[in-house]
This record gives C-alpha cells, structure tokens and sequence, in this order.
C-alpha cells in the first residue's frame, strides 16, 4: 500500500464530509451544492424522482448549454423512459465483454507499448491514453479503424476548443459528423435488400453504431433524428476525457511505485482489484449533476425545485465511514464499493470498456514493460469555487523501459 507521489489536492472534501455532508460549488457564478458521503451519494442516485436527471445539457456541471442544444440519451433522462432508452444501445456496450474485443485491445496496447519503447520519452495523455481510448471505441462501435484518426484529432474534448479553434467551432465540426455519419448509415440501409432487421441486427450483433441507431427502435416506433443524434452524442463526449485521466493516472501511479507493478507481475489475480483501486482513489469523474424536481432538504439546506445539485463521486470514493485508509492506493482493496462509474440506473454504460482498457494494459505493462519514468508532469485541476481538485495530467512525459 502507498500513496502516490504528488497527490496535491486529492480530497478537498474531507472537513465538510464530516461536518455538514456538502460544500457549495460555485461554476460559471452558479452556486450548486456537492453531495459528499457515499451513502447520501448512492441514496441520491437512487431518487431520481427528487434528483432528475430530466434536463438537456444541465447534467454536466458546468452545464453544456452553450456548446449543443440535443438531449443526450440515455443519460439525461429518468425512469421509466432511461430504462428504454438504455436498452436499445446496451448491446452495443456490452461488445467489450464479448471475446473478440479483448485481443483487439490487446493489439492496439502492444503498438503503443511497443512505441513507448521505442522512444526515449513519450506524451502519454495525448500519444497514449487519447489513441487508446480513440481506437477501442472505434472498435466497440464496429467502426472502421480509419474512424480514430478522427476521433484522435478532436484532442480530449469534443466540445471545448483547442488552440485557436473556438468552442463553437469545435462543437460545429462534432455535430456535423454525427449528422454525416447517420446519413451514410441512412443510404447504406436504402441501397440492401434486406430493409427489415433481423433478430441478431436488432440485438446490435455484426452492425456498426450509426446504423443499429438507424434501425433502432423505442416505444415501439424508430427512433427520431434527434434521438439519433442525442445518443450519437452522448457516446463521443461521455467517457473521453475520463478514460484519459484514468489511463494516465495509472501509468503515472505505477512509475512512481514501481514495486506495485512488480507484485502484479508476480501475482496477476492482483489486476482486477487493481483497476478497481484505481478507479476509486482517481476518480476521473469528479461529479456529475441533477436537478430537483421538486422542493427539498438536502442536508439541513433548503433548495428549490429546479436548483442543481452535484452527486461527487470523487468524495464518495474517500469516504472513511466506508473505506478503510481512503487516502491510501491499496492494489489488494477488497471490498471496494466504490462510485467511479456512477451507481443506480445512470450507471456509465462504457465502463465495461473502460476495465477492458485498463485490465489488458496492467496485463501488458506487467509482461513488457520493466521500468517507467515520468519525466515531466502537469496536473489537470478543477476549479470548484472554493475547493480545487486534481484530476488526471495535461500533459505527461514518460520513459518506459523493456523488461
């Protein structure tokens, strides 16, 4: 057990998880309390008939409204509906437990291994993580491997600009490749003869992401562009930045310790609690919103219909009434009920692939790779009003070295 080198502020939310269960959160002068402790967190995610997720482009906080104006599906709506909605593209998601994405992430994880070896430094958030998270999803999606060069080139977000690219723009160009891609997928279905899916085509098996949406249906009826557009949406910009950090943070973690790298080598069964560990203590996903439906008595504070409020998954995740020795990296933790990939019905469809990601690449790491360095580091901070949280590197410079 250790902790990681340059920890800065991993948990700014110990005094008032203890003291009053929140803090207030000032984003873009807007005042939204963090729900700190795991079982209010968890009991929160549970009530989606007080804490709804029911409103377009205010689940991220800050909130998204100036960058798209679609519903992302499933994530911003409630139950009964999200059930629907989640179980039109599950199949799709679930393809990263299936057996031939394993060695296809096996195969995209030995290149780049093998170009880190190659090199005396590396990049790793934008020469490593990005390519990787880019072409497994590329893969999940069953889209041509061409596709990642794309999804490479939007950088970590799809939304914000990089450069001189504004945010508009950047969200210009990501709106227009899901319009384009729904429409080749479109002409694709005209020009078959087979215009009625079957069975295996209904269940998302053998179909790339754009057309299963084409030919998906809710409630009984095809799904409209916008609902189209609203998942297409939701499945590029969720996760992306979150499998980055994860990534980084992990190589980063086991270069600074690399004893720990030596114990999963010698003990493999060490790896899934280890991606577990690693999730819980990096939490990638900081927190995510919800807005009242009504009014409420949250902790003693009183709030009014349509007001946010934060679940913080990151505060959860160092919760002592639940975690023992939170602030410590245990590779061996077990139980470990962590909250990093959500809980309840809006739980993160893509985290079957983000364990995928992580699982091959401890497996890999522990069979190639002998030493790693970080040469350079700049950590990602959040800025939450009064509280700033580290998450994850903009930029992370790296030696590996063969075994």
């Amino acid at each position: 057990m250790s902790k990681p080198a340059e920890l800065g502020e991993r948990d700014p939310f110990a005094t008032e998880r203890r003291d009053s269960g929140y803090v207030l959160g000032v984003f873009r002068g807007e005042k939204i309390p963090l729900i700190l402790r795991h079982p209010d967190v968890r009991e929160a995610a549970r009530d989606w008939g007080t804490y709804s997720s029911n409103s377009p482009c205010r689940v991220p906080i800050p909130d998204e409204k100036d960058v798209r104006s679609v519903r992302q599906l499933p994530i911003e709506i409630d139950p009964p509906e999200h059930t629907e909605y989640r179980k039109l593209v599950l199949p799709i998601f679930l393809r990263a437990r299936g057996p031939g994405m394993q060695p296809a992430v096996k195969g995209m994880v030995d290149k780049l291994i093998s170009l880190a070896l190659t090199r005396p430094e590396i990049e790793v958030v934008r020469e490593v993580s990005l390519p990787l998270q880019s072409r497994a999803l590329a893969c999940l999606l069953g889209l041509p491997s061409s596709e990642a060069k794309r999804f490479i080139d939007w950088d970590r977000s799809v939304f914000r600009g990089e450069g001189e690219e504004s945010d508009q723009d950047k969200s210009s160009r990501f709106d227009r490749y899901i319009e384009d891609s729904l429409d080749a997928a479109k002409e694709r279905l005209a020009g078959t003869t087979n215009g009625d899916a079957d069975d295996k085509s209904e269940q998302g098996h053998g179909m790339d992401f754009f057309t299963h949406l084409v030919r998906g249906k809710a409630f009984g009826r095809p799904l409209t562009r916008q609902e189209m557009v609203g998942y297409a949406n939701l499945t590029f910009a969720a996760g992306r930045d979150t499998v980055i950090h994860y990534v980084s943070e992990s190589l980063a973690y086991l270069a600074d310790n690399p004893s720990e790298l030596e114990r999963i080598r010698v003990d493999r069964s060490l790896i899934a609690p280890a991606l577990e560990e690693f999730a819980r203590f990096f939490a990638p996903l900081t927190h995510i919103g919800r807005v009242l439906a009504k009014n409420t008595n949250l902790l003693g504070r009183s709030m009014k219909e349509d007001e946010r409020v934060s679940l913080c998954w990151a505060s959860a995740n160092r919760d002592e009434s639940i975690f023992e020795a939170p602030d410590e990296l245990r590779i061996d933790r077990k139980p470990n009920p962590h909250v990093a990939f959500g809980y309840a019905a809006h739980r993160c469809l893509g985290a079957h692939l983000a364990r995928l990601i992580m699982r091959v690449l401890l497996e890999q790491l522990s069979t190639r790779v002998g030493q790693m360095r970080v040469l350079e580091r700049e950590a990602c901070v959040e800025d939450h009003g009064a509280l700033r949280t580290r998450v994850g590197y903009n930029r992370l410079v790296m030696r590996f070295a063969a075994l």
